[in-house]
């Protein structure tokens, strides 16, 4: 089991950052590809950023590239979503996740992933 605790989400205005983290706990962070997804209120959970377990790989939504940037600190079990040029359209509910990927389409795909965690609310207003 891996335990996945996400924090940093919260109201900004459009155009502002926000840094989300999440927290991992239980077996070795390292053996795991992290994604971040998000989901509006009336729409499917998206896929937003992953991150491969050595952090030589990372992916991105075409929304969100070039604003966002998904890391890692492997040692801290520890895997974050820097947020820029925030936009009204950011807002959702943020959530990590955690998987054993093998393919680089799967990265995208949540059921790729095994773990979840409980979210963090992130809202832009414009």
């Amino acid at each position: 089991q891996v335990q996945l605790v996400e924090s940093g989400g919260g109201l900004v205005q459009a155009g502002g950052s926000l840094r989300l983290s999440c927290a991992a706990s239980g077996r070795t962070f390292s053996n795991y590809a992290m994604g971040w997804f998000r989901q509006a209120p009336g729409k499917e959970r998206e896929f937003v950023a992953a991150i491969s377990r050595s952090a030589t790989s990372t992916y991105y939504a075409d929304s969100v590239r070039g604003r966002f940037t998904i890391s890692r600190d492997n040692a801290k079990n520890m895997v974050y979503l820097q947020m820029n040029s925030l936009k009204s359209e950011d807002t959702a509910v943020y959530y990590c996740a955690a998987g054993t990927i093998e393919y680089r389409s799967s990265y995208y795909r949540a059921y790729a992933y095994d773990y979840w965690g409980q979210g963090t609310q992130v809202t832009v207003s414009s």
